[in-house]
C-alpha cells in the first residue's frame, strides 16, 4: 500500500492494486471501503463521507474556534475515545501528525490486549525515535 493523503485528524488513505484503502485513527482499524479512484471521490465529495471519512464538521468547527493548524500538525482528541474521551469541540487539540498516528496505534494496541469491561487507570507511551 502506499499513503496517498491523510485527513485533518490523522487517518490515512491508501492506494493499493486492489484499490482504496482507509487507516481509521478513532476507531484503530484499517478497511478497504473503496475499489476504485472514483469511488472514494463519489464518497469524499458528498456529506455523510466528508463527515465519516475526514472529520469535516469536527474539523471545520476547530478552526473557527481558532485552533489551527501549522504544516505537520493534525488534529486530535485530548482525551482520546478509546479512553473514554468526548467526541466533541470542546476536546479537540493539535499534535504532530507523527506523534499522532504513533500515540493511536500505541493505545489501541494495549486496549486491544485488554479483556472488555477493563477499567483504564493510565497508559504508557514509547518513545518512538529510537526506531
Amino acid at each position: 500500500m502506499e499513503p496517498v493523503f491523510a485527513s485533518l485528524f490523522g487517518d490515512v488513505f491508501f492506494r493499493a492494486p486492489d484499490g482504496f484503502w482507509w487507516l481509521d485513527l478513532l476507531e484503530g482499524s484499517l478497511s478497504h471501503p473503496w475499489a476504485t479512484a472514483d469511488a472514494l471521490r463519489a464518497d469524499l465529495d458528498s456529506s455523510k463521507g466528508q463527515d465519516h471519512y475526514l472529520t469535516g464538521g469536527l474539523a471545520m468547527g476547530a478552526d473557527r474556534r481558532g485552533i489551527v493548524l501549522e504544516a505537520g500538525q493534525v488534529y486530535c482528541f485530548n482525551a482520546p475515545p478509546i479512553l473514554g474521551g468526548a467526541i466533541n469541540l470542546d476536546n479537540i487539540g493539535v499534535l504532530d501528525f507523527v506523534v499522532a498516528l504513533s500515540v493511536a496505534g500505541q493505545l489501541h494496541e494495549q486496549v486491544r490486549k485488554m479483556p472488555p469491561g477493563t477499567p483504564v487507570t493510565g497508559f504508557s507511551i514509547a518513545d518512538d525515535t529510537s526506531r
